[in-house]
């Protein structure tokens, strides 16, 4: 029986009006800066798991949250509004949010007016599929991954979301931007004599449907079975410190979580990033690494337009040549640096307050041809997917999963391995990178930092590591 489509949230208006908001604007101290940020969202997902779709959530939002800058002080509250965040606040509201204000207050000078919205290319809107369509899709990418042989689960999450927002400040700065997120989420787990391995595929990206074409769903889901049937019958990986190769489609995990959090001005600021603080124009890193995040590449899932906060998306060169240029800003972390903010002050939702966080962060490619790469690896590790990490910003020791690796000798491919890890020093990495491909590859997720989760995309090209530790088995 066919599923109806959901009611969508209505979209008549294409832009956003501030001047609701004026009396709230006014609320702001001499020298501060006070901004209101609106926001409405429309969220759905479909969770298949094993021949049956398994669960259809779907959730509507709509609020507004209150900044009060000044200085380093920031005062923050959120409203969450119920209703389309064009209508503005009640008079209740209003009169609640300004007697949080802090200092005298002063009437708004800048003028205010209605501002257009600012779209991402979307050539096949998700509005166009049923959720009947949707939930087939789900049904031939199990089909698919089941083929590659005998699977234990297949689970598979499709998900969309749509977020309009809409800022105002005390300055006169207005912005509107509509932004749609595409997710398509498949994990896969075989067995053998008891023994359980996993594989994993993901797209997502700012679009629409097109999003999925990449390389499609069926095949990502034939991907994730092949890996976790290959593990099956790999051996576990041998242990030491030894030469890695990462490939460019291994994704960037290692980046940001090797240097992106440490990057972030409010690491840098707080004493929780030591090792790159106060080296601004010092090397960091091996002449062939730099470093860069930008927002505004088509149909990443870590771009916009401009950031939370209002300020215009621009390409960041962090480190290059190995030399650090700069962190990523915010308007609190900037104007305590004596700087301007670079456009990187990102929030979750109206509901939390913007901090620095990385957009799409990545390696910038090299001149080193990537397969000359891998066949100079005498013996060592060929990591061809990352999986999940973790980041000591303090002292840049890290940890990383291998999600799929292979033992190479003389530059050849031996087999497959499983079980590795890689620990090392972020610092120590970036520094010892002594081959940087002129290749480029991706992967996704969703960053988290204090309680916040944003939209984020990472990118290497093919790097030589040229010793590291490896966690797996004896060797």
């Amino acid at each position: 029986m066919p599923i109806a489509p959901p009611r969508r949230p209505d979209r008549a208006s294409r832009g956003f009006d501030p001047r609701p908001y004026r009396p709230f604007l006014g609320a702001v101290s001499p020298k501060g800066l006070v901004e209101i940020y609106a926001e409405e969202s429309f969220r759905r997902s479909l969770r298949w798991e094993d021949g049956r779709l398994d669960e259809i959530t779907q959730s509507e939002s709509a609020g507004v949250g209150l900044r009060w800058l000044d200085g380093a002080h920031t005062r923050f509250v959120a409203v969450d509004a119920r209703r389309p965040a064009s209508a503005g606040l009640s008079p209740a509201e209003a009169r609640a949010l300004r007697r949080l204000a802090p200092g005298p207050l002063r009437l708004l000078r800048a003028p205010l007016a209605p501002t257009t919205l600012r779209t991402h290319s979307v050539r096949r809107d998700p509005a166009t599929a049923s959720l009947s369509q949707k939930a087939g899709w789900l049904a031939l990418a199990e089909k698919a991954a089941r083929a590659e042989g005998p699977l234990r689960q297949v689970s598979l999450t499709y998900g969309e979301l749509q977020k309009t927002v809409g800022l105002a400040n005390s300055v006169g700065e207005v912005f509107a931007e509509e932004r749609t997120y595409l997710t398509f989420v498949v994990q896969v787990t075989a067995e053998k004599n008891g023994v359980l391995q996993t594989g994993y595929e993901v797209a997502a990206g700012v679009g629409g449907l097109e999003i999925l074409d990449r390389p499609g769903l069926e095949e990502l889901a034939r991907l994730a079975a092949r890996r976790a049937l290959a593990k099956l019958e790999a051996p576990s990986a041998p242990a030491g410190e030894m030469a890695v190769v990462i490939s460019s489609q291994a994704g960037g995990t290692l980046i940001h979580e090797a240097i992106g959090h440490a990057l972030e001005a409010d690491s840098v600021q707080d004493g929780s990033s030591p090792h790159f603080a106060g080296k601004i124009g010092k090397v960091v890193a091996n002449e062939k690494v730099t470093v860069m995040d930008d927002p505004t590449r088509d149909g990443h899932r870590g771009s916009f337009h401009r950031d939370d906060e209002g300020t215009p998306a621009e390409r960041t060169v962090l480190v290059e040549g190995g030399v650090l240029k700069t962190y990523l800003y915010d308007r609190r972390t900037a104007a305590a640096a004596g700087r301007v903010s670079n456009g990187h002050g990102r929030r979750e939702s109206y509901a939390h307050k913007p901090i620095p966080r990385m957009s799409n962060t990545f390696i910038a490619p090299g001149a080193d041809d990537p397969e000359a790469i891998r066949r100079e690896l005498r013996r060592g590790l060929w990591v061809t997917r990352m999986g999940g990490g973790q980041v000591n910003t303090a002292t840049g020791d890290f940890v990383f999963e291998v999600e799929e690796g292979f033992w190479v000798e003389d530059g050849r491919v031996k087999h497959p391995v499983r079980g590795a890890n890689l620990l090392g020093n972020g610092p120590d990495v970036l520094r010892s990178i002594d081959r940087v491909g002129s290749d480029l590859g991706w992967s996704v997720g969703t960053c988290g930092k204090e309680g916040q989760g944003v939209p984020v995309s990472d990118g290497v090209p093919t790097l030589r590591i040229p010793k590291i530790v490896v966690g797996g088995a004896p060797a």
